[in-house]
Formats: structure tokens, C-alpha cells, sequence
């Protein structure tokens, strides 16, 4: 079992969102989950709208972490790609709705947010890679 330390020390000021600055570490294993997008079991792109393919990617992250034997518990980092800075507040409020859920004890993992010019296909609006550790 990982010990998991997420914190947010006072020097670096309160987060912008649902996440931490800090992931502390202590595991036997890591597991890297690629940048997932929209797509189904099929491959094809879901939903064309911002909150319907975020939902998909965050599918897509959970199916990863069960094909391994974990859940949300062990999520230590996020890094996001956003093709339009319009979509942060829709972000914002998807994790605002979601993370209590998935992260119930409010340690929420540091995440990155960048935004980029276009995903590797024309229709995706996100991307979301995760780090877990177990």
C-alpha cells in the first residue's frame, strides 16, 4: 500500500481549483496512464460537447486505473490539456461536480493545465494523463 501525503503548504497559497500543490510519495510502484481523449471502447470519438467528452476522458482514466487494481485513492498526479482557454470555467466546474466524489477526502492530485494548439484529432477538446501510485 502507497503512503500518500497531498497537501497544500500555507508559503504556496490556497489552490485555483480542485487540486493540491503537493503529492508526497511513498510506493513500490508507479503507473503512467497516457493522455486519455474522448473515445470509446471503440475508438471512436464520444460526445461533442466540452462536459460530455470530459466525462469519457475521466471513463477512460477510471477503466486504466481498474485494469490495474486501483481507484482514485492512488491518482498522485494530473496534467490537462485544454484546445480552448473558453473551457477552463467548464473544467472548473466539471471537477467542482465530480472530484467530491471521486476524491473524498478533498486531497485532491496536483494538475497541471495547459492549454494547446489542437489534440492529436481535430474533434477532441481534452486531454487528461494521470500518474497512480500502488
Amino acid at each position: 500500500m502507497p503512503d500518500i501525503t497531498i497537501f497544500n503548504p500555507a508559503s504556496l497559497g490556497k489552490p485555483l481549483g480542485q487540486y493540491s500543490h503537493i503529492a508526497r510519495v511513498r510506493a513500490s510502484e508507479l503507473v503512467f496512464i497516457a493522455g486519455q481523449v474522448a473515445t470509446g471502447v471503440a475508438g471512436a470519438a464520444v460526445g461533442d460537447d466540452f462536459d460530455a467528452q470530459c466525462s469519457q476522458v475521466f471513463t477512460n482514466i477510471k477503466s486504466a486505473l481498474d485494469s490495474v487494481g486501483t481507484d482514485w485513492s492512488n491518482v498522485v498526479q494530473f496534467t490537462t490539456y485544454l484546445v480552448h482557454a473558453e473551457d477552463i470555467a467548464k473544467f472548473m466546474a466539471y471537477r467542482g461536480r465530480e472530484f467530491p466524489g471521486m476524491f473524498p477526502d478533498g486531497g485532491y492530485p496536483p494538475n497541471t493545465l495547459l492549454i494547446v494548439d489542437r489534440l492529436v484529432q481535430e474533434p477532441f477538446l481534452s486531454e487528461v494523463q494521470a500518474i497512480a501510485a500502488l
